[in-house]
């Protein structure tokens, strides 16, 4: 994770270098051409603001996820990043651009929300009512359609995205397993 978030920070320097070219891997919605950026949008800042905002609950959330798996977080995150780009693409209104990892994140705090319950698991049931405290204010609020210059779409079809991620990624376990794991 933390090469993840030095990853996004690069790109921003490499952006501020550039005089803002790569703002345009943003998303425009229902644009054909602009379907090639879903997966970079989600690599691609508007400002170091808006980078550091980001780095501390995608480097949390990314962390806990990734704990279950790396091939399987890699995949949870791709299916979050396509779905949540799509809806943007989709939903967003015209003339926007939309750009950045909160949908992603949104995406991972209902992954991690949800997979505990989904999979029957009482740690990740655990970690689930405990990201919700820590964070779920926060979230709520990123929920807003209030928020001017936030992408309240990308927020909630990044969450909704991760809860489709738990169940589709969900381990199926038996009741021995849940019992007694390691048998």
């Amino acid at each position: 994770m933390l090469a993840w978030v030095a990853l996004l920070w690069l790109l921003e320097v490499v952006d501020t270098l550039s005089g803002h070219e790569l703002d345009g891997l943003g998303i425009t919605p229902r644009t054909t051409s602009e379907l090639v950026d879903i997966v970079p949008a989600a690599f691609i800042h508007f400002g170091y603001a808006h980078v550091a905002a980001n780095s501390v609950p995608l480097l949390v959330l990314g962390f806990l996820a990734a704990l279950g798996g790396l091939r399987r977080f890699a995949a949870i995150c791709a299916l979050i990043i396509v779905a949540d780009g799509l809806g943007v693409w989709l939903t967003a209104p015209a003339p926007t651009n939309t750009a950045g990892a909160s949908g992603l994140i949104f995406g991972l705090f209902g992954y991690l929300l949800v997979t505990g319950f989904v999979e029957r698991r009482p740690l990740g049931i655990v970690i689930g009512v405990v990201v919700a405290a820590v964070w779920g204010t926060a979230f709520l609020a990123g929920l807003s359609p209030a928020q001017t210059g936030v992408s309240w779409q990308a927020h909630l079809i990044g969450l909704v995205a991760g809860v489709g991620a738990a169940v589709v990624f969900r381990r199926r376990t038996t009741e021995t397993t849940r019992l007694a794991p390691g048998l």
